[in-house]
């Protein structure tokens, strides 16, 4: 959007990190899924095939997370008849799902990202709205 544009100008004219947001896809529903659109943003630091790759994995990994089955019913039924307290002993399985977001996203923060300027915000801290890509401009050699 415009804002972001707007933010990106006059960071980039004070030489500090730009933000590039990619928003929810609720073209199919309220489903936890990101736009698959290549930002203009990141043209020339990070590779198109490289953005789509990471977008569609973390797409895959919220569909894991949120998906119906077997495990969650029984994990529900079982929360409900101890009252909840069943909470207190196990994870759930949508906690594991979201660690193992954390870890994905880290690992393609320290083997992809980071060396090349640029760091993906968990979209947990985005309240699940966006996923954050903050490019910081090169380092002057010194």
């Amino acid at each position: 959007g415009g804002s972001s544009d707007l933010s990106s100008g006059i960071n980039a004219e004070y030489g500090g990190p730009r933000k590039v947001f990619v928003q929810r896809d609720y073209t199919l529903g309220t489903e936890c899924k990101f736009e698959t659109a290549y930002p203009t943003q990141l043209e020339g630091v990070i590779a198109k095939e490289t953005f789509t790759d990471t977008i569609n994995k973390i797409n895959e990994l919220f569909g894991t997370a949120e998906a119906l089955g077997c495990p969650t019913y029984t994990e529900s039924c079982l929360s409900c008849m101890t009252g909840y307290l069943l909470y207190l002993c196990i994870e759930t399985q949508y906690s594991k799902e979201m660690k193992q977001i954390s870890v994905f996203i880290q690992r393609q923060n320290d083997e992809i990202y980071h060396p090349r300027g640029v760091h993906i915000v968990e979209p947990m801290l985005r309240g699940l709205r966006c996923i954050e890509f903050v490019v910081y401009p090169p380092r002057p050699n010194a």
